[in-house]
């Protein structure tokens, strides 16, 4: 969730509030989740979407960033970067997610109590590394690639779609590139139908008509995974190649809005009809993320104080992403042993958890993540270190 950019070019800021608009409802979306009884039922219901907004940006800032430096950069150069870029927040979060995986013995955690301390350091290894773990391997009993984190799974594919960009994709024309995304499309369709062409998402029934999965390494969620990526990532890729912008006034507002809308609105069609939820998530991640992408890029700022909200909703969105569900680990728990406490009490918690994570995130980034990602440019990049952040974690 930020990217490379070379001095020269200017930022895509609205682009970076998007971003932080949709961090923030993740986070209020799982903690919401503690008190919903399935994705029919949960109150923000569509905020598991706001990982494919964050897949289409990535997309189109990456090519924004990357695609006309190649005949001076070489791949290895460029997973320089993205490792710089990424990983430290990704190892911090993991830090923090061993740190208090013990206080998250719950009774859907069953595997918690069971885990033995040596093994909760080897899953940290694994996760600080990114090598997903196997179901066999699991310590929490939600068979997530990182138990200790489980956002980092959207990093695991982020990290995909930059090798296939690096190694492939960029290579590709403007025609070739509408078809992958074309070809993509289908698998977002298959999904969102659950018309499941390849009879791998039976194990995912309590999802059906979503687009929800992708963080495990069963073969239903690596095809859900791996069909939520290919779309909205090859997608932004393709929307700036394109070039087309469209300059709303007032951009990031109504961009905000149409976006916080798309991710929070009831599910429609429940319970009886619930393709209807299908069609609407569909319709969300073909049409309405890329528009607000080329929204977003074609719009101008209009006011200082717009422009101070979306650097710092820009700045924020991936130390927030990456760092805060350790801290859903410990609501579930205390949810789940205060069933009985006032409303009031749940609603004091689950603020206190919100702004707890803002809290940690603003820290992670000026206390940690900044210095090191300076440290390491300086260190491995040299003289081409002299970037400045552009829009998302991309």
């Amino acid at each position: 969730m930020a990217l490379q950019i070379d001095a020269s070019k200017p930022r895509y800021e609205i682009l970076d509030g998007l971003r932080g608009v949709a961090a923030m409802i993740v986070v209020a979306f799982h903690l919401f989740e503690t008190y919903s009884a399935g994705p029919v039922f949960q109150i923000l219901n569509h905020g598991y979407l706001a990982v494919d907004v964050f897949f289409v940006l990535s997309g189109f800032v990456i090519g924004y960033a990357y695609d006309d430096r190649w005949p001076q950069m070489s791949t290895w150069s460029f997973f320089k970067r993205r490792l710089i870029r990424l990983q430290p927040l990704v190892v911090l979060g993991c830090v923090i997610g061993a740190l208090f995986f013990f206080f998250g013995d719950a009774p859907m955690f069953p595997l918690v109590a069971q885990t033995p301390w040596w093994r909760v350091v080897l899953m940290l290894l694994l996760a600080c590394l990114m090598i997903p773990a196997p179901p066999g391997a699991d310590i929490r009993g939600w068979q997530e690639m990182n138990p200790l984190n489980g956002a980092t799974w959207s990093l695991t594919w982020e990290y995909v779609a930059n090798i296939l960009y690096a190694t492939v994709i960029r290579r590709f024309s403007r025609p070739l590139l509408v078809v992958l995304v074309a070809v993509s499309a289908f698998f977002t369709l298959d999904i969102a139908f659950n018309i499941d062409t390849f009879s791998l998402l039976e194990a995912r029934s309590y999802a059906r008509y979503t687009l929800i999965g992708g963080f495990g390494l069963t073969p239903d969620q690596l095809y859900i995974g791996f069909g939520r990526l290919c779309y909205p990532f090859f997608c932004g890729l393709l929307m700036y190649r394109l070039g087309r912008r469209i300059d709303l006034r007032g951009g990031f507002w109504w961009c905000s809005a149409l976006l916080a809308a798309v991710l929070v609105l009831p599910c429609p069609g429940a319970p009886d009809s619930l393709w209807m939820n299908g069609l609407y998530n569909a319709v969300a991640v073909l049409f309405v993320f890329p528009l607000l992408v080329v929204v977003g890029a074609g719009s101008k700022m209009t006011d200082a104080r717009t422009t101070a909200v979306c650097r710092w909703l820009g700045a924020i969105s991936y130390p927030l992403y990456i760092t805060h569900y350790p801290w859903i680990y410990v609501q579930l728990k205390w949810a789940a042993e205060h069933p009985d406490a006032p409303l009031g009490t749940h609603v004091f918690v689950a603020v206190s958890i919100f702004l707890i994570s803002i809290a940690v995130a603003h820290a992670a980034l000026k206390l940690y993540d900044e210095p090191v990602r300076r440290w390491l440019k300086e260190r491995f990049l040299g003289r081409l270190a002299g970037t400045s952040s552009g829009s998302g974690k991309d």
